[in-house]
């Protein structure tokens, strides 16, 4: 008897969106997070994904000098990674002591980091799926 199991897609799943900097910025983030890792099934802890996701947005918000912000969103059969990049001024470093050390980024994430883009700066964490 031949019996066929499902298989999961073995490719990156991506979805990038621009955001109107202000206050529903955070909560739209969220949401596209939720529904990214919903639609494709990926087995990371959605809580902290949204958490992360949250404190990186707020935190592009609160040090950008632009109208918007971009997030992107991407998962692999291993891993979940979520950038948030803006027109942060290049120069500020990303662990000042002003709020950008992103403490629960660096806290819940298994990575995180920046790097700096044409605009200014982005800022990333992944997440290893369970």
């Amino acid at each position: 008897m031949n019996v066929s199991l499902p298989t999961r897609t073995t490719g990156p799943r991506m979805r990038r969106a621009r955001l109107v900097t202000g206050p529903r910025a955070p909560s739209e983030a969220r949401g596209l997070v939720r529904d990214a890792l919903r639609a494709w099934a990926t087995p990371v802890d959605e809580d902290i994904a949204i958490l992360l996701t949250s404190d990186m947005v707020t935190n592009a918000i609160r040090h950008t000098d632009g109208e918007t912000i971009t997030i992107g969103i991407s998962a692999t059969d291993r891993r979940l990674r979520v950038d948030v990049l803006g027109t942060t001024l290049a120069d500020a470093p990303v662990d000042e002591d002003t709020g950008r050390g992103l403490v629960l980024v660096a806290r819940f994430s298994d990575t995180w980091g920046f790097y700096r883009t044409p605009a200014g700066k982005a800022v990333y964490f992944t997440l290893a799926n369970q």
